[in-house]
């Protein structure tokens, strides 16, 4: 018997009782599944940190239901607001400065004076957040640094009984993180590139988009650790052909490998089956390597390179 419900009323409702009363939830959203809790306990989220292996420092998303919520929450400016309006919901991360200076933040927001929120585009997720009458702050539902869930079932399998409802909304449709933005000071400054394209960003703010790739022994958002989303094989990226024990994920016209992100190379197509292909590959037996084909620099190929740069990283 697992701990994965169905899609209904009654277990949304359910849901949302047990985040009021201080467990986790794992729900899907457009981007990964997340695991959740309510932001306002602090010994829930801690509970989140204890589930995943996560570092303390690392701060944690917090899900709205509602834009006008953001005005309780943070410093909001007409930029933040029409970024909202057109963005929201949607795979757009805000990082913003605090003004809510409830003790209980501080372990969601890693101690910084910062706070990290998006309103993701899933009626689940919606309908859970709305219900439970407070924001949920969810992390990605599996363990720190391991591959990114897209369905149901990889939750189980990564966390089972470390959380105590998983909400099997089917498959994620973006299936890559959300992005996340600094809003913080006059220019806008990419932290993590995700699920909203840089270019889309761009030319709707009508300016160029600084990109930082953050501090990983500090992160001021999600996503910034050296080494993150990893399979236990090692990840060889860039590859334009298979070596000896690897198995291939291919990009585009790439006749040679054992599974291909998008034969169209279509980068939409292909970030929503990368973390799905990549605990494939991890779960195959017969080799002990793993290889990816070159994918491009733009629009969702950004997140995609920054995701499996991530997952190769390894000291040396």
């Amino acid at each position: 018997m697992t701990n994965i419900y169905q899609i209904n009323p009654q277990n949304i409702s359910k849901a949302a009782e047990v985040i009021k009363t201080g467990g986790l939830v794992a729900f899907p959203t457009e981007t990964v599944y997340g695991l959740g809790a309510n932001v306002y306990d602090a010994k829930a989220v801690a509970s989140i940190f204890a589930a995943k292996g996560r570092p303390a420092f690392n701060p944690l998303i917090s899900h709205i239901a509602d834009i006008d919520f953001l005005k309780t929450y943070a410093e909001v400016d007409a930029r933040v607001l029409s970024l909202a309006q057109h963005f929201w919901p949607g795979p757009l991360t805000f990082v913003l400065k605090r003004i809510d200076n409830n003790p209980a933040l501080d372990l969601a927001c890693a101690g910084l004076k910062t706070i990290t929120v998006r309103m993701p585009c899933h009626p689940v997720a919606l309908d859970l957040i709305r219900q439970s009458g407070v924001p949920i702050v969810a992390p990605s539902a599996n363990k720190s640094q391991t591959i990114s869930p897209t369905t149901a079932q990889h939750v189980f399998e990564s966390l089972s009984d470390k959380v105590d409802m998983i909400l099997d909304g089917g498959r994620c449709a973006v299936g890559v993180e959300s992005t996340i933005i600094d809003l913080t000071s006059n220019e806008v400054v990419l932290l993590r590139a995700g699920g909203v394209a840089l270019e889309d960003l761009e030319a709707f703010l009508g300016e160029k988009i600084l990109i930082s790739h953050g501090n990983p022994d500090l992160p001021s958002s999600p996503g910034q650790l050296l080494r993150h989303y990893a399979p236990d094989h090692s990840l060889r990226i860039n590859a334009l052909s298979r070596q000896e024990d690897e198995f291939f994920i291919g990009f585009g016209d790439v006749p040679d490998c054992d599974l291909n992100l998008s034969k169209s190379g279509d980068l939409i197509e292909a970030a929503g089956n990368l973390f799905l292909y990549m605990r494939m590959a991890d779960a195959d037996t017969a080799h002990s390597k793993i290889a990816i084909s070159p994918i491009p620099e733009t629009g969702l190929g950004l997140a995609i390179n920054d995701r499996i740069r991530r997952a190769s990283y390894s000291k040396r």
